[in-house]
């Protein structure tokens, strides 16, 4: 946990407004559609593999239909257990995901796709920088959604989207989909204290307790930014409320401070004192 600091580089950022779910889609998939999810990966590297036959995918308690090619569904050990031993009688394919959030499946895809969701994460080859595709156009919505926030009933209000992608790859057994969530996330700033804390709380809630990276990021960026969180009311209702989150997050403290110790350890005791004393106050 001493390297939390080390883990975090910038905060978060959001804009106003909520992801409106679009209705229902038809239940058939003519060709003009296969052709369309053909063209849309050409040159990709799952390219070959689109001959397979098409899954229907039945989304959310609206049941959203989505198609994807049974190949580029089995890179994933849950779609690969999905689907074993099923379908063996010639019937339609179809996998039900009555918990999953549209917009986030639809991101998921995408990457299985093309390796990446919108907004893309782009490379300032003149920098030497990552950006966001569009992180600079508010005006522009591009294909998908730019909104770094996704409003979930069951969380009690809006979640960062990027953290909802990467519980969705946990749980999907994609592992690089899970790194460029997380790279996406450190992209952000400006969130919200309260975005944050339930986005942290949905973080823990989805994710096993062997699970270290997603954790560990919010874990850093509260202690980072403790200045602004010890001045929170949601803070304090947050922690009145407890949960392994607030135990994790004193160790994590209890280790900040271990380590300034330690690089202070050759200076006079009232200098470490001080340096403790602006460590859990805030000041510096």
């Amino acid at each position: 946990m001493r390297s939390f600091d080390k883990m975090f580089k910038r905060s978060f950022n959001t804009k106003d407004g909520r992801i409106v779910k679009s209705k229902t889609t038809k239940t058939t998939y003519p060709e003009h559609v296969k052709r369309k999810l053909q063209d849309s990966v050409e040159g990709s590297p799952v390219a070959s593999t689109l001959t397979s036959p098409i899954v229907t995918l039945v989304v959310g308690g609206e049941q959203r239909l989505f198609a994807a090619h049974e190949d580029v569904l089995c890179h994933s050990p849950y779609f690969v257990a999905a689907l074993r031993g099923k379908f063996l009688d010639g019937s339609a394919k179809r996998v039900e995901l009555p918990d999953e959030e549209p917009e986030i499946l639809s991101c998921v895809l995408e990457f299985l796709y093309k390796g990446d969701y919108y907004p893309r994460l782009l490379h300032n080859k003149r920098r030497n920088t990552w950006d966001l595709e569009d992180a600079q156009d508010v005006k522009r919505g591009g294909r998908g959604s730019s909104e770094s926030t996704i409003f979930l009933s069951s969380a009690g209000g809006d979640v960062l989207r990027d953290t909802i992608v990467y519980c969705a790859a946990e749980r999907y057994g994609l592992d690089e989909l899970k790194r460029l969530a997380l790279r996406k996330q450190g992209l952000q700033s400006g969130i919200q204290v309260d975005v944050i804390l339930r986005s942290a709380r949905y973080a823990y809630e989805n994710t096993p307790d062997t699970e270290s990276r997603l954790r560990a990021h919010y874990l850093a960026l509260i202690i980072r930014s403790r200045k602004t969180f010890k001045r929170s009311g949601t803070m304090q209702m947050e922690m009145e409320k407890g949960g392994k989150l607030f135990f994790d997050l004193f160790v994590a403290m209890c280790n900040h401070i271990d380590d300034i110790v330690e690089i202070s350890n050759s200076r006079s005791p009232k200098v470490i004192w001080m340096i403790c004393r602006q460590t859990t106050t805030g000041r510096g």
